[in-house]
């Protein structure tokens, strides 16, 4: 194996001044970023973010312990997300995994040539779009619900436990009851602004750095002169609404939606999760 892989950032249409946006432009491991064209490239339309990356730390066995190594991997995604918002600001991109490698660039440039159809169709559906994040989490009191207890009862200290403990599944009710109303909201924005909707794993265990619980974590590719619409009225559907947060992110280049998602993952031969 040669000392040098080949680390593929993302899919992108050809684009006036694209090669001087990324001339300066350094990616993982601090390497150069550059375009790959493919092999048989007759109209030059479709192109390779890449850089040149060090097989010691991409091939299959060291990827492996990296990918357990939480700083390594939080700087692998900051390079990686860089280059594909700075890309993505002078043209459409279909983004690719964290840690997409390829043994060279003629094995990456196959890749392009053959699915070069599926690459197209997908950019033109992304073109003039961009992702929004929405996260809904539940936040309710510990608190008992103003009422449940009063003064003169005597109950004691088991029964007083119970009490309280029913109060607070109440409260939590009530605060989920609201999350699922913010929710429907989200969706009616959704279904106004969006082209499109993808669902992401609840965020738990170490993930979950945010307060609350959540409960919803979605994606939506939303037309881009209507972004801020959107952003707008789903930052607005938990008013009104206690025990609830929603948390919306964004623009992003659009992530959750590279590949359809009745097919299988992109790359032939990617290493990573």
């Amino acid at each position: 194996m040669t000392d040098r892989m080949t680390y593929v950032y993302a899919v992108a249409r050809a684009a006036d001044g694209l090669e001087d946006a990324v001339a300066g432009l350094t990616g993982v491991d601090g390497t150069q970023v550059r375009l790959l064209a493919g092999t048989h490239d007759e109209d030059g339309s479709l192109v390779l973010v890449v850089s040149a990356v060090p097989s010691r730390d991409f091939q299959e066995d060291a990827l492996k312990q990296h990918l357990e190594d939480l700083e390594w991997l939080e700087s692998v995604a900051r390079a990686h997300h860089g280059v594909v918002e700075a890309v993505a600001a002078r043209t459409t991109v279909l983004p690719l995994r964290l840690a997409t490698v390829y043994l060279d660039d003629d094995r990456a440039r196959s890749v392009l040539d053959t699915r070069r159809v599926t690459f197209t169709e997908r950019l033109a559906h992304l073109s003039a779009h961009v992702e929004w994040g929405v996260k809904i989490y539940v936040t309710p009191s510990n608190a008992p619900v103003p009422g449940e207890l009063t003064p003169s009862e005597e109950l004691s200290p088991g029964r007083a436990y119970l009490r309280t403990r029913k109060a607070q599944r109440s409260v939590r009710d009530t605060a989920y009851q609201a999350a699922q109303t913010a929710a429907e909201r989200v969706e009616t924005a959704g279904r106004t602004y969006a082209a499109d909707r993808a669902r992401h794993r609840i965020q738990q265990g170490e993930l979950a750095t945010a307060p609350g619980e959540n409960v919803i974590n979605d994606a939506y590719l939303v037309p881009r002169d209507r972004a801020e619409a959107f952003r707008a009225e789903v930052s607005r559907a938990a008013d009104g609404l206690d025990g609830v947060r929603i948390e919306v992110t964004g623009p992003w280049a659009p992530y959750s939606f590279a590949t359809p998602r009745e097919t299988p993952d992109v790359p032939a031969e990617r290493a990573g999760p």
